[in-house]
């Protein structure tokens, strides 16, 4: 009798309006990493800029929730999966990819700021996501908290900090055009509507 409502509580975790929410947000997410091609640098910012803070509140507000299994539930996304998504980003980015990150704790053990890259964030939280969002649309009550949980854990411990970290390079992107970008009298693109 025990097990069985505390199934019923964990099952009323994956159907919380702020998991919904993050489920929506998540998917749209994956949507528009996997859309990406193509997409002009100054757009694909753009939409981040806005997305990417959405989805950390979304994130943050999800219910406690805990592993059902024993067992780790099944990942989709491959590591060619992974390449393409992260080539295509790298590739929009092009000289604009890469940023000094001193919040790694790899940067205790050195003097020298360590390079980052944007598109391989946002293919970090896409790969997260989209094994999160696969095992969701299968409807399967027990893999589906299992899943959630996992992806919560994974955002304290990981891609959180990435998201807030890569927000930031996104932020310097936009609001600050380079050289290159000045030269071809393109830095209006880059400016807010005053």
């Amino acid at each position: 009798m025990t097990q069985k409502v505390e199934s019923t509580q964990d099952s009323q975790v994956i159907f919380d309006r702020n998991t919904v929410e993050f489920v929506t947000v998540s998917a749209e997410y994956c949507k528009w990493v996997e859309q990406a091609e193509g997409t002009p640098r100054k757009k694909l910012v753009e939409v981040a800029l806005k997305l990417l803070p959405l989805l950390y509140l979304k994130a943050s507000m999800l219910p406690a929730c805990e592993m059902m299994s024993d067992e780790a539930p099944e990942t989709f996304v491959t590591e060619e999966g992974y390449e393409v998504v992260r080539l295509t980003l790298a590739e929009i980015m092009a000289e604009r990819d890469d940023y000094l990150d001193v919040f790694v704790s790899d940067m205790k053990y050195s003097d020298q700021p360590i390079t980052r890259y944007i598109s391989e964030d946002l293919a970090d939280i896409y790969q997260d996501l989209k094994d999160f969002i696969c095992v969701f649309q299968l409807g399967l009550n027990e893999t589906m908290n299992d899943s959630l949980a996992i992806c919560q854990e994974n955002f304290r411990l990981y891609w959180g900090q990435k998201l807030v970290n890569t927000l930031r390079a996104l932020h310097e992107v936009y609001y600050t055009p380079s050289d290159e970008e000045e030269e071809n009298g393109t830095d209006d693109d880059y400016q807010t509507n005053d």
